[in-house]
């Protein structure tokens, strides 16, 4: 009897034992596969990038929703949003063979992106973050970000802390995570030039230096639009309402394509004369938006052989230049702008009628 109880506690013993080790296996398993991204993207308040080409940006956070690039430009949200979601949810796919560590190290030297990841933290923060107090910023994490596996399914990083470097991944994604580490400012920057809805628009102005006839204004008069022609300062006492309201619509969100310092021949000579059209959006606050256009040509360089550049008819038929605000040069797609860029007969219909300011 005693020998048969001695068996049952070895076997209890060896059980307990096994089921310990898987358990300890498993918890360091789970460590190594969950450690290396950042869970609470929310703490984040500021994420610094560089390259070894000299680039870098900032990436400061101003609200819940709220991104600027270095301190001056609004971000674009959906790549900010796409880098945070990168962020919390690469994993590590495996760490670095080690006979391949020493190579691996050398090309991250002289390759990597650095990237810095800075978070509100508490100072204390007891009982396993129910009690968190006296919370900073502060830098915790920064990563090394290097070139892609040879299947082009995973990106090299190192991780300071680290010994070894990792192969980084975001599981059920194919492909490489690199290139979402971007050290380009003008890359992170908003395209977006306003974004009102009708009872945010105080005053919109459209000049056409070429037809100044064709100038107009829509006013809020605070139950609706009125209509001005700029040249003979009359006001249109009834317009295609139809094309008013598609005209004031295009306001909400009314972005670029892209810009135009990141593309060949953007400071070509049809951007130094009169430009094609000036368009002001003054929202209620005051606050007003400039947008000078100009004829984009298919290749600018050909406009040294032209006599009469009035007469030169090889345009690009999709894009436009803009000048921002007289400080950004940017390219505008004409279906984006078809309602707005628009002379004043457009909305004239026959039953239209002016009438002396």
């Amino acid at each position: 009897m005693k020998k048969r109880n001695i068996i049952i506690i070895v076997a209890v013993a060896a059980v307990c034992i096994v089921a310990l080790i898987v358990a300890l296996h498993g918890s360091r398993k789970a460590t190594f596969k969950q450690n290396y991204h950042i869970e609470d993207t929310a703490s984040i308040t500021r994420l610094f990038l560089a390259d070894k080409q000299e680039g870098q940006v900032l990436l400061t956070r101003m609200g819940d929703s709220t991104w600027m690039v270095d301190e001056k430009y609004i971000a674009n949200q959906a790549m900010v949003d796409l880098f945070l979601e990168t962020l919390h949810s690469m994993r590590i796919r495996q760490q670095v063979n080690r006979n391949a560590v020493p190579t691996v190290i050398k090309n991250l030297s002289s390759k990597a992106i650095k990237v810095e990841v800075y978070q509100q933290v508490p100072f204390i923060n007891w009982f396993g973050g129910r009690l968190q107090l006296f919370k900073r910023e502060k830098l915790t994490t920064t990563y090394y970000v290097g070139s892609e596996t040879k299947d082009m399914m995973g990106s090299y990083m190192f991780r300071e802390g680290d010994k070894v470097p990792c192969v980084i991944y975001i599981p059920g994604f194919r492909g490489f995570l690199t290139p979402r580490f971007v050290t380009d400012p003008l890359k992170w920057r908003s395209h977006t030039i306003v974004d009102l809805d009708a009872k945010s628009i105080a005053r919109i102005e459209l000049e056409i230096p070429a037809n100044e006839s064709e100038s107009f204004a829509v006013v809020n008069n605070g139950e609706g639009f009125d209509m001005e022609l700029l040249q003979s300062h009359t006001r249109v006492t009834a317009f295609d309402t139809m094309r008013m309201a598609a005209f004031i619509a295009s306001f909400s969100w009314l972005n670029f394509d892209e810009f135009a310092s990141i593309v060949p021949n953007s400071n070509d000579s049809s951007l130094v004369g009169t430009p094609r059209t000036i368009l002001r959006i003054t929202d209620t606050t005051g606050s007003t938006h400039e947008v000078f256009t100009y004829i984009k040509y298919v290749n600018p360089d050909d406009l040294e052989l032209v006599s009469n550049k009035d007469m030169y008819e090889t345009f690009d038929v999709n894009r436009l230049y803009a000048i921002i605000d007289r400080k950004d040069t940017v390219l505008i797609q004409y279906h984006v702008f078809d309602n707005i860029l628009q002379p004043a007969s457009y909305f004239l219909g026959a039953d239209s009628k002016l009438e002396i300011k």
